[in-house]
């Protein structure tokens, strides 16, 4: 078993000179694409370069932030989960439900929203590792299953709560909501259990090479189920603060956002092959989406010409991993 023990240990460690070297261009290179898109919508728009457009982009992007974060996780381990803008929906529908309806307090609607959302990531997780099935297809049929959910919970009307949870999106520092330092906190929490704990190893090891890690003594099943459950939790605190910043809950919410999840995932470097990406090149990915969207909306795009653009750049950030793994395997 020695053999097979240490062809594993690279492959979980993230720690050498290459892959900081490689990290430190990824950084560098998403900053620079970040400060040309600010350069370029400031000089479209004397509007766009001010502290207010940048705070109301900070209090757009946690719910994003925060599905990305999970998302960022399940890719690396070569999945994808297509249901979390779903998981997002039905999880602030259920807490509505819980307020208006059922006469819960907000904690315990809070609580129920999380656990909607840990529940909807375990069972596609569960039904993905014991069924062997692309997770593709299984968060495709959750999808659909959960955004039904939602509708039904809702009785397919939006649910307003006023202002029951609204101190998650209530300014809190300088115009900034408590949602984006929320975000902010999990962009850094779950950077470090990537990178500094075994579990986040272990991660990126199934994502290398799942049968070094069998070989290994790793057993890769309850670890993508904890990838997925960890998803979808997030997806459930997304509906929270989506919930919050609307002060509504609507069935609607969330669809296709899985894309732009994904894309802001990929944009960030990580890998749609698996055993490659970073948190922190995550919320750049998140970042570049948001300016790109509000400064769409400030030279007076229409929303077609909106979603073609995101299209194309979901593409090309496909593109670029594709000719990243081509010159990894050269």
């Amino acid at each position: 078993m020695n053999a097979p023990t240490t062809s594993a240990a690279p492959a979980a460690a993230p720690s050498s000179a290459s892959v900081w070297r490689s990290q430190l261009g990824t950084y560098l290179g998403l900053m620079a694409v970040l400060a040309g898109m600010v350069a370029l919508f400031s000089s479209l728009s004397e509007y766009f370069w001010s502290a207010e457009t940048f705070i109301t982009i900070a209090n757009e992007i946690p719910a994003l932030a925060v599905m990305a974060v999970g998302m960022t996780f399940v890719l690396i381990i070569a999945g994808i989960d297509l249901s979390v803008g779903s998981v997002m929906a039905l999880a602030a529908a259920t807490s509505a439900a819980a307020i208006l309806q059922w006469g819960w307090t907000v904690p315990a609607a809070a609580a129920l929203a999380l656990a909607t959302g840990l529940v909807c990531g375990t069972i596609t997780g569960m039904i993905s590792v014991a069924w062997r099935l692309p997770s593709f297809i299984v968060s495709l049929g959750m999808l659909e299953a959960v955004r039904g959910s939602a509708y039904v919970v809702t009785d397919s009307r939006t649910q307003y709560v006023g202002d029951a949870i609204s101190w998650l999106s209530a300014p809190f520092f300088g115009g900034i909501s408590f949602a984006f330092l929320l975000a902010v906190v999990l962009v850094v929490v779950a950077q470090l259990v990537l990178s500094r704990t075994v579990f986040g190893r272990c991660v990126v090891g199934i994502g290398t090479n799942e049968e070094a890690m069998r070989l290994a003594g790793v057993d890769p099943r309850p670890i993508r189920v904890i990838v997925f459950a960890m998803t979808g939790l997030l997806a459930g605190l997304a509906g929270l603060m989506q919930s919050a910043r609307l002060e509504a809950a609507d069935p609607n919410a969330g669809t296709g956002m899985e894309l732009q999840v994904i894309a802001a995932v990929v944009i960030g470097g990580t890998s749609l092959m698996g055993g490659r990406g970073s948190v922190v090149n995550t919320a750049f990915g998140v970042l570049i989406i948001a300016v790109l969207e509000a400064g769409l909306a400030q030279v007076g795009a229409s929303e077609p010409s909106k979603r073609i653009i995101t299209g194309f750049v979901i593409v090309a950030a496909v593109i670029v991993d594709t000719l990243r793994q081509r010159r990894a395997k050269v």
